[in-house]
């Protein structure tokens, strides 16, 4: 077991990456040598100041708005990306990180599964990690594990499948502001369609990756790719600690997805999220059902909670992404995801 820690920096100090920082801080063998945040009310202060917890280093960890001051000050070896969503948004930002030679754990949807909605960029990010020897990950709780990892995992025990249904039923109040308006949380319905129809609504982003995963692991052909997604409105007020909606406002959205596997096999996406969905005694959780031989039906509540599940799932996977051949890497590319319990120095295969 090699005797340095493994250094690591954040990018994002929300609230996935404060709570990636809470758990590498729980956990032995990590270095956080370096955050980095555009938000100037944070910009400046120690980041142990900020989650209220004791530094266990010999040194302090403010955070900076200069990313590139950071990457040359410190030489992190993995970069935990906390920004975006979308490829495209993400993809600068993860090059310059892995041209400063750092391996990337990115928690922007899209990028769970990139060929799936920009292969021109995928491409490119695994060409840019194969020069410069490193690794790119896209992951999450959904996509990521969810909604896709974890029904591939699922039907290794089978020996035909008829189809595939699943489900995640979720609540968006762990997630920050950005969440919120991308679901379009707070809205009133009017303002809501009329965000919608201008691109300004994202709802959930990870479908075609889902699909794209669960086709490409099954190896087969995927068509009749389709989904759609309408706006749930609370019944009484409801507050999270990002988000807000007032009685007949927008809570969250309702989204689903379809698509044909070979030209056999439906699959079937069902997800609706909303903030506080208890308020309406909405019963969170994964559902996951699988036809065929044999038949398998898998149900968790309630929910994984979307939130620590992500936060979790990053900084787990950081071993894995260190021992990987260099490249663009998708979950299906790497070993099964598992808790950090021990010096996590035990898991590298390699100094």
């Amino acid at each position: 077991m090699r005797k340095e820690p493994i250094r690591v920096a954040i990018w994002g100090f929300g609230a996935m990456g404060s709570g990636m920082a809470r758990m590498i801080l729980s956990k032995q063998g990590f270095d956080i040598v370096g955050v980095c945040d555009m938000f100037p009310e944070i910009v400046g202060k120690s980041i142990f100041a900020i989650l209220n917890v004791p530094n266990p280093y010999k040194h302090d960890v403010i955070i900076q708005s200069d990313i590139e001051a950071l990457l040359n000050e410190n030489h992190p070896e993995v970069v935990l990306c906390a920004t975006d969503s979308f490829t495209k948004g993400a993809y600068p930002k993860i090059k310059l990180l892995l041209e400063k030679g750092c391996h990337v754990i990115s928690t922007a949807e899209e990028m769970a599964f990139p060929q799936a909605n920009n292969p021109i960029l995928a491409a490119s990010l695994d060409q840019i990690a194969k020069c410069h020897q490193k690794v790119v990950l896209g992951t999450g709780v959904n996509p990521g594990m969810m909604m896709d990892l974890l029904a591939i995992a699922l039907t290794g025990v089978m020996t035909d499948i008829e189809s595939i249904e699943i489900s995640r039923i979720n609540s968006l109040s762990p997630f920050g502001k950005t969440v919120m308006e991308e679901q379009g949380v707070g809205l009133s319905l009017p303002e809501f369609h009329a965000k919608k129809q201008a691109g300004q609504i994202a709802g959930h982003v990870g479908f075609k990756e889902s699909t794209q995963m669960i086709s490409t692991a099954l190896g087969t052909k995927l068509s009749d790719f389709q989904q759609n997604m309408d706006p749930i409105v609370t019944k009484v007020d409801r507050e999270s600690f990002y988000g807000k909606a007032d009685k007949g406002h927008v809570c969250g959205v309702a989204m689903k997805a379809s698509a044909i596997l070979d030209e056999r096999i439906p699959l079937h996406l069902n997800h609706p999220q909303q903030i506080e969905p208890h308020s309406e005694g909405i019963q969170t959780g994964d559902y996951i059902h699988l036809k065929g031989k044999p038949a398998i039906h898998m149900a968790i509540t309630p929910e994984v909670e979307g939130g620590l599940g992500t936060i979790a799932i990053c900084v787990n996977m950081i071993p894995h992404v260190m021992n990987a051949k260099p490249g663009l890497k998708t979950m299906i590319d790497l070993p099964v995801p598992r808790a950090i319990i021990g010096d996590v120095r035990q898991l590298l295969e390699t100094e």
